[in-house]
């Protein structure tokens, strides 16, 4: 499963070359603590212990036990590059032919196509696939619709903020009454980091829309205010159209640091549910995949974090069937977007100290 992993890191991509330092990294990220530790892989040692002091050696009471050499600790990234090694016995990996590709590691696009299919053809023999549901939810246009009334009532009303930059309750509730996905506000028990700068204090959807707009630079967080910009308002007015294809890239890049593989369970969503097919079978499938999030488990960022924003997003829809069986299909938008739209695997979000957002 660790391989598995590791392959899929490799198979969503454009790009053909990869150094040794990349491979590692996937490599890593997709071997569990424990099974590294079983490997021989040194574990990451924490802030807290860096900051315990540490025990002086005595002195060797004799001069053989000085001599003694004690043998070097294993290498942290034992395991990943044994993966690594096992991918080019494979035929999976290879090393580049000319002089300035000879260090780099390449993928060819027949090799990975050929593996899609065969992982394709193995995933679907656990697919549980169903007619029309009795019902189904589909948000296509909805987050679009819900930024226009989030810029729309910051043009109409003053929004004060906190001294932590966040809106005050009164005003984050009458903005989510005219939402079309309704969403109540996060309580103050529990933790709430990870996806998105404001995650900690909005509702999941809302939050991601709040940023969202921050990145694009419609509204701006002065202090003790939310403003809108000059490009708020024109979008506000309807004179700009929304891409529904950026939101899901700023998703991408948003939601990647929790859930590194977070492309390529995209990518199998959208092959996989082309038809009605039941979450639980999903599961079966994409959980082994999904390493879990501090207090996410695989469930919670499959079904949370992955389905639900792929629903929000107009990505998917979401149904019951007469037998209460809960069953997602891919929407033809959707499908066109994930196949248009691709992120690297080291791709990172941040923002900056002066809280305007960009990449790296």
């Amino acid at each position: 499963m660790e391989d598995m992993r590791f392959l899929n890191s490799l198979l969503f991509e454009q790009r053909a070359a990869y150094s040794l330092e990349e491979l590692t990294a996937r490599a890593l990220l997709a071997t569990p603590a424990e099974k590294a530790a079983e490997d021989g892989a040194a574990p990451p040692r924490t802030a807290l212990a860096a900051s315990e002091p540490q025990a002086v050696p005595s002195k060797p009471a004799g001069r053989k036990r000085a001599k003694r050499e004690e043998a070097p600790p294993p290498e942290p990234d034992y395991s990943a590059r044994g993966a690594i090694a096992r991918f080019k016995r494979f035929g999976w990996l290879f090393n580049g032919f000319s002089h300035q590709t000879r260090f780099l590691y390449h993928v060819p696009d027949d090799v990975k196509r050929k593996l899609c299919e065969a992982i394709d053809r193995r995933f679907r023999e656990s697919l549980d696939v169903r007619g029309d549901p009795a019902a189904y939810r589909d948000e296509r246009g909805l987050a679009e619709s819900d930024i226009r009334a989030l810029l729309t009532y910051v043009a109409q009303n003053d929004v004060p903020l906190t001294t932590d930059q966040v809106m005050y309750k009164r005003q984050l509730q009458q903005v989510l009454e005219q939402m079309n996905v309704a969403e109540a506000p996060p309580g103050r028990s529990g933790w709430r980091f990870g996806y998105g700068r404001r995650y900690r204090d909005y509702p999941d959807r809302f939050s991601l829309l709040y940023d969202y707009c921050c990145f694009e630079s419609w509204l701006r967080e002065q202090p003790g205010e939310l403003r809108l910009t000059e490009e708020g308002a024109a979008v506000a007015a309807g004179a700009v159209r929304i891409d529904p294809a950026a939101i899901y890239r700023f998703w991408l890049k948003l939601y990647k640091g929790p859930i590194p593989n977070l492309n390529a369970l995209v990518q199998w969503v959208s092959r996989l549910a082309a038809e009605w097919t039941t979450v639980a079978s999903l599961e079966r499938i994409l959980l082994p995949l999904i390493r879990p999030y501090y207090y996410d488990t695989p469930h919670d960022v499959l079904n949370r974090r992955v389905l639900g924003s792929m629903l929000h997003l107009g990505l998917l829809k979401w149904g019951e069937t007469d037998g209460g069986d809960t069953v997602v299909r891919m929407t033809p938008q959707g499908r066109q977007i994930v196949a248009g739209n691709e992120i690297r695997f080291e791709d990172r979000f941040s923002w900056s100290e002066a809280a305007e957002p960009r990449y790296r």
